[in-house]
């Protein structure tokens, strides 16, 4: 039967039909009700559609109508009727299409603007119309109303349901329902015996990381549910033997509400799960299922698995300083997978990267010494306590909190222009006639078009404020110049043995966030150091390495070295000349050792053409032999005048005797030698305004040894004086 209010303008556009079920089990069991939606086709063709003209949506089969959210079918016919393509929208009740108000009176409003009805098995409405409007209105209030009034029921049934412990939820693998209903153990022997192991090898490691190291060791696979609910054997993971460990169906209890759902990140997005404490479990029911545990076992297991997990590896903090000679403990990242380093002491303390390894059983990303590492590190901070590294620091935080605030008013600003521009909108579409449709839907655009860009204006300042404050270092006079009168006592304090390892990083860690490091592929390793306040430095850090072929320039350094080597230069001068050149050991990171030199030469079979002296000297000084030729004496009177102690000299830290290449040492020497001084003091020549040497014959140095006292004494009362002085502010 054709209603009056189709018209020929209705007629000229489509008719949909939408179909909707709630659940995917209403979808499969409720077939009645799905032909009745599908029967609709005919209820158009009565009001006089041709067939061709009539459209079905049903994606959102198996969809709840609470809300819009993944219901695409209802995003479409919207879509649809606003661009003026549907003139008929049939449904077998106006609780198929929203049971949300939210959802239903926008629907009534594009409907009313665009001229389309709205029919269900009752009749067919006219949104446009007050009568139609408020019939709809009616209908869409009374489904929101029995949408809470069934989720109450059907909620306060299942409660009930499951406080007795007879709520059917889905079993994990190694439990199943017999036809009856009672819950079993799986009849697979192997499922329930790869069960029992993984809980036997917990209680013998007491690690869910070495449980899932020992079974992927020995090729041994878990159990596991597909996406169908079938059987599977996959390779063990460490959130699948976590899983087991901590689900209390096997442990023979019945648990319900051990999660929660967390608010979604983004709009439109579903809730996620979150797991609950185990003490927030909203219902226990014990000795429900058959146990493959007991349930204080489990109680240990979960209590064992907590106690294992760093604190600082969950909740992504640096952790409290800990002892261990290791500086970076908790501050040390990856710069492959940018997960946190662990410290590792055996074997010398080194930084490793195992978080692949105890999370998927993969090989460790890399490992680093920290020998070079820590040196490096700890020379960055202190030459960053320098007074001047601190004064630019100061200036550097002002100049980005003055940025920071002109951001901020300028976001501010923006805010207010665009609130007064949404106000203004909202006054005009309160002015407006609500019979003029058109004038009032462009209105109303126009407001939700202003309120949308007041969100992002919001979003934008809220961006503009960092999560958490930093908190400001103001350095002050007081503070300045301790500061300063600490820079040069804080390398003795740093390598002071009585500090522990745990005041050494608290100090590291007011400055440092956190260091990102990358053992590279030979001799160097690259450290970034993250400031605190944001910062960051670049270390190229030089590494010891097992041979020369693994340094970046060893190549050039070993033929630098043998070309040297056959134009017949010594090993230590070699060396030398390397060192200055930039070259270094294998492992020394500053200097090329002659031990390098010789081995390197004695591989290329070059053997030493000229014999090197023990002992080396500037020219400035005479070794004995030295001197003995140019005094024309024998060298052993010289030893014997230094053993009997009438020639006083200082031993050099070689072993070597050298004397000044000087005329009044010389002189001095043939008074010796010819008896015109008892004994020469040379330990304590020092150079007149002439460049001559004050020499002190036996009656000189008796005099003056008899002032020594006195002269130490007054020189002491001066030092604490001078010190004392000092202390005076």
């Amino acid at each position: 039967m054709k209603s009056e209010l189709v018209t020929p303008s209705h007629l000229a556009r489509k008719a949909v039909v939408y179909i909707r079920q709630s659940t995917p089990h209403q979808v499969v069991s409720n077939q009645e009700s799905l032909r009745l939606q599908y029967a609709l086709r005919q209820r158009a063709r009565e009001l006089g559609w041709r067939e061709a003209a009539i459209d079905v949506i049903d994606a959102d089969l198996g969809l709840s109508g609470a809300s819009i959210a993944q219901r695409n079918g209802f995003k479409e016919l919207v879509g649809r009727v606003g661009l003026s393509e549907v003139g008929l929208i049939l449904s077998i009740d106006v609780t198929r299409l929203a049971r949300n108000c939210t959802d239903w009176y926008p629907l009534l409003d594009i409907c009313g603007l665009r001229g389309c009805l709205i029919a269900d098995r009752d009749g067919v409405y006219d949104p446009g119309t007050p009568n139609g409007r408020l019939l709809l209105g009616l209908k869409g209030s009374i489904s929101e109303l029995e949408l809470h009034t069934i989720r109450s029921r059907l909620t306060a049934g299942l409660l009930a349901k499951a406080e007795r412990g007879e709520l059917a939820v889905m079993l994990p693998i190694g439990l199943m329902r017999d036809p009856s209903g009672v819950v079993v153990k799986d009849p697979d022997m192997a499922v329930q015996g790869r069960l029992g192991l993984v809980f036997q090898l917990f209680l013998q490691l007491r690690s869910v990381a070495k449980v899932m190291r020992a079974l992927n060791e020995r090729d041994l696979e878990l159990p596991r549910r597909d996406r169908y609910g079938d059987l599977c054997w996959t390779r063990a993971t460490l959130a699948a033997v976590a899983a087991i460990l901590k689900n209390p169906a096997y442990a023979g209890a019945f648990v319900y509400g051990r999660t929660r759902f967390r608010p979604p990140k983004r709009e439109g997005a579903l809730p996620q799960k979150a797991p609950r404490p185990m003490e927030e479990w909203r219902i226990v029911v014990k000795d429900r299922y058959p146990a493959y545990i007991d349930w204080p076992i489990y109680e240990k297991i979960r209590s064992v698995i907590r106690d294992n997990r760093a604190e600082y590896m969950r909740i992504k903090t640096r952790g409290a300083p800990r002892n261990g000679e290791l500086l970076l403990h908790g501050i040390a990242w990856c710069a492959r997978c940018g997960h946190k380093m662990y410290v590792r002491y055996k074997g010398g303390g080194e930084y490793v990267c195992n978080h692949l390894r105890t999370q998927e059983g993969q090989p460790t990303c890399q490992h680093i010494r920290a020998a070079h590492i820590d040196a490096a590190v700890g020379d960055a901070f202190l030459t960053a306590l320098a007074p001047a590294e601190l004064d630019a620091l100061s200036r550097s935080r002002r100049v980005q909190q003055q940025t920071n605030n002109a951001l901020r008013s300028s976001a501010e600003r923006e805010l207010e222009r665009k609130r007064y521009t949404a106000a203004l909108a909202e006054r005009q579409f309160n002015r407006a006639d609500p019979d003029n449709r058109l004038v009032a839907s462009e209105l109303e655009r126009r407001w939700e078009a202003a309120l949308n860009d007041v969100r992002a204006a919001e979003e934008a300042l809220a961006r503009q404020t960092p999560p958490k404050a930093i908190t400001q270092v103001a350095i002050s006079k007081e503070l300045n110049d301790k500061v300063i009168s600490l820079t040069g006592r804080l390398p003795q304090i740093w390598g002071d043995e009585t500090i522990s390892d745990a005041h050494r990083k608290a100090l590291l860690r007011c400055l440092i966030e956190k260091v990102v490091l990358d053992r590279g592929e030979r001799d160097l390793a690259l450290a970034r150091i993250v400031w605190r306040g944001g910062a960051v430095t670049e270390l190229e850090v030089k590494m010891s390495v097992n041979s020369v072929t693994r340094l970046t320039r060893g190549t050039e350094m070993r033929e630098r070295l043998l070309t040297l080597a056959r134009d017949g230069v010594p090993d230590d001068k070699i060396a030398t000349i390397l060192t200055r050149e930039g070259h270094r050991s294998p492992r020394c990171a500053d200097k090329v050792l002659p031990i390098t030199v010789g081995r390197l030469r004695r591989a290329a079979a070059i053997k030493v053409t000229a014999q090197r002296s023990r002992w080396e000297h500037d020219d400035s000084y005479l070794s004995p032999p030295e001197l003995a030729r140019r005094l024309e004496i024998p060298v052993n009177w010289l030893y014997v005048q230094i053993r009997t102690k009438r020639l006083l000299i200082d031993r050099q830290p070689s072993g070597a005797y050298l004397f000044p290449n000087t005329p009044s040492v010389l002189h001095a020497i043939g008074d010796l030698r010819n008896h015109v001084i008892a004994q020469l003091d040379l330990r304590i020549c020092q150079p007149n305004k002439e460049g001559h040497l004050e020499l002190h014959a036996r009656q000189m140095h008796d005099a003056v040894a008899d002032l020594r006292p006195l002269e130490t004494t007054i020189a002491a009362k001066a030092l604490v004086d001078q010190n004392e002085a000092r202390a005076v502010p």
